[in-house]
């Protein structure tokens, strides 16, 4: 069973494999699509590291990589970086990578709930065990907060208009499936653009009910601190909220100097720990979209250790 299309892979592996018996992390192992192709590249005496918060996914790969013994999964996030290092003693990593969209297999599959084109309870976790689902949020929010995190999250301008329209429907019924939510959205929305916004929608739920941008930047720090000198960090990105953490978060560390403008001298003894490999973001070919037209969107962003 195919389970997802892994985007840019040949881009990855040539940026992020510099020594082929080192240690490799890969926070977001999904159903191993980057992790085979890494893992042709490496040793047999080279370890990697893998977590994925989605349970699926998970038991996937354990069953996938069982007779891999250089290979070691954890189903949790990739946030537990430095816990799972100290686990497997290991000080520090020769790359260490995330692709951070939702697999084909999780959009396609309505009982994982993240496609609107299914019906199906509206959660929208990666891990089903953990914090709530989305329908708590458009139950029991205030109008106000939910229209704020469509807006900041989704970036969508019709945000008002739909936090109102589902305050308006829990007063009757609670919305408790996809197709609830969805049908809410086609009552504000225009139909020839209302896929967009429906996206868009459902996209500023989950980054909200999985917390994925204080947990992306989270995991940029502490994965700086288990970086060897010479190792590479390589993210996939899929719309601009994270890119633009990436991004932000790369350039800072290469600074010489944080001082305000004001100051007539820097005083701040800065040394940047990173140099960035993709001034430009790696996007897919013209054949890859459209082989994996959800490819479409990705961005690959590279820095080395220095």
């Amino acid at each position: 069973m195919l389970y997802h299309t892994p985007v840019l892979l040949d881009e990855t592996v040539e940026y992020l494999v510099t020594d082929s018996s080192g240690v490799y992390f890969e926070g977001t192992i999904g159903f191993g699509g980057h992790t085979k192709k890494i893992l042709s590249k490496l040793t047999k005496s080279a370890r990697y590291i893998g977590t994925d918060k989605d349970s699926t996914a998970y038991d996937h790969c354990k069953t996938l990589f069982k007779d891999d013994n250089r290979v070691k999964l954890y189903n949790t996030s990739f946030t537990n970086i430095l816990n799972i290092s100290r686990i497997e003693f290991i000080e520090k990593y020769d790359g260490i990578f995330a692709d951070l969209g939702v697999s084909s297999f999780q959009l396609d599959n309505k009982e994982s709930g993240f496609t609107y084109r299914e019906n199906s309870p509206l959660d929208l976790r990666m891990d089903k065990s953990k914090g709530f689902p989305a329908s708590f949020v458009v139950n029991t929010f205030k109008e106000e907060e939910i229209a704020n995190i469509i807006y900041k999250y989704g970036e969508e301008r019709n945000s008002r208009s739909i936090a109102k329209r589902i305050a308006e429907h829990r007063k009757v019924n609670k919305i408790e499936t996809t197709e609830q939510l969805r049908g809410i959205v086609e009552e504000v929305i225009p139909s020839r653009v209302v896929n967009k916004s429906l996206s868009r929608v459902f996209q500023a739920l989950r980054i909200f009910v999985n917390d994925e941008l204080n947990e992306l930047e989270d995991f940029l720090e502490k994965s700086l601190s288990v970086l060897k000198v010479g190792g590479r960090i390589a993210i996939i990105t899929f719309h601009s909220l994270e890119d633009r953490i990436v991004k932000d978060f790369f350039k800072q560390q290469t600074l010489t100097c944080v001082c305000p403008p004001e100051f007539p001298i820097c005083v701040c003894d800065t040394t940047p720990s990173l140099k960035i490999l993709t001034k430009k973001p790696v996007v897919p070919t013209d054949k890859e979209i459209e082989e994996n037209s959800r490819s479409r969107s990705a961005k690959l962003r590279v820095a080395e250790k220095i």
